[in-house]
């Protein structure tokens, strides 16, 4: 599972999990627990690729980001880690 430590959002921490390409797990530790439960049963199974090009860029009031774009680099990262 890779771990990310987030920026400017109320999630301090995302733990991703993939297989291949596939989203297997995520788990946030922090932030809106419905709104994060109900992004992780949107997101299972479906393509990491997929999900940064549709979330990249969500942001959250002035922020900059959200706890949605955050998953993005999340996901960025996790995807470089098993190409290694």
């Amino acid at each position: 599972m890779y771990e990310y430590v987030t920026h400017g959002t109320c999630c301090r921490k995302i733990s991703v999990s993939l297989a291949g390409n596939r989203i297997e797990d995520v788990i946030f530790q922090g932030g809106c627990d419905g709104n994060l439960k109900a992004l992780k049963k949107l997101i299972l199974g479906r393509d990491a690729s997929e999900i940064i090009t549709l979330l990249r860029g969500n942001t959250c009031r002035n922020k900059g980001t959200s706890c949605a774009d955050q998953l993005t680099y999340a996901l960025e990262e996790a995807q470089k880690s098993t190409a290694d």
